[in-house]
């Protein structure tokens, strides 16, 4: 299976790019990193524009990190992921916005809808928690221990 975060914005922060770095090399399944940025200038629908034309042409499943989406335990995210897995899906996709999040047609194109709780987190460091939710249902499905219940 293929995994790739396409956020808006350039990490430039270097402890946040060490973590990213980190989880990206636990990952068993093939990862890859796509950031889009349209400048300080750029509207919440050009950030949008950049982040359809940089979706894989490929199929995938798109999962935009929203705070009205579903929000899942460590061990139901591993059991959702294992479920596309066994469905076919080749690749997914996570999609993390810009400061103002998604509009409603983009949330409407998404597979599915995943919050990290009502709480607001800094986009930066959503990518490096959704990597190591990643490695974490990894660990999950092959009964490793790194995830105690």
């Amino acid at each position: 299976m293929k995994i790739t975060l396409l956020a808006v914005g350039k990490c430039r922060d270097h402890p946040i790019k060490e973590l990213l770095a980190e989880y990206g090399k636990r990952l068993q399944w093939s990862f890859s990193l796509k950031e889009v940025d349209g400048g300080k200038r750029a509207t919440a629908a050009d950030q949008e524009k950049l982040l359809e034309d940089a979706l894989p042409k490929e199929p995938h499943m798109l999962i935009a990190l929203d705070e009205r989406g579903k929000s899942l335990s460590s061990e139901d995210f591993a059991t959702q992921i294992e479920k596309w897995r066994d469905t076919g899906a080749g690749m997914l996709v996570f999609c993390i916005g810009g400061a103002d999040g998604f509009s409603e047609a983009f949330r409407q194109k998404a597979d599915f809808l995943l919050s990290f709780g009502k709480q607001t987190w800094p986009h930066m460091l959503v990518r490096v928690m959704i990597l190591e939710q990643l490695y974490r249902a990894q660990q999950i499905l092959a009964g490793h221990p790194y995830h105690r219940s």
